[in-house]
């Protein structure tokens, strides 16, 4: 399975409580932060509802 790499890149204050915690399920909790991923239809679909706040890189 892929992985992927996300990196928080703005931040959560002021988004709707269901945005923050889909950045909470996906680990990530400060600005710049990064965690890897496996690249999973769940994972993805949680990327793509937050895609304005985090960067994407396969690895």
């Amino acid at each position: 399975m892929s992985k992927i790499k996300i990196t928080q890149v703005r931040s959560v204050i002021g988004r709707p409580k269901d945005q923050k915690l889909t950045m909470v399920a996906l680990g990530l909790k400060k600005m710049n932060q990064s965690v890897e991923q496996d690249s999973s239809p769940q994972i993805l679909g949680m990327v793509r509802k937050v895609n304005h706040l985090v960067k994407v890189e396969n690895i």
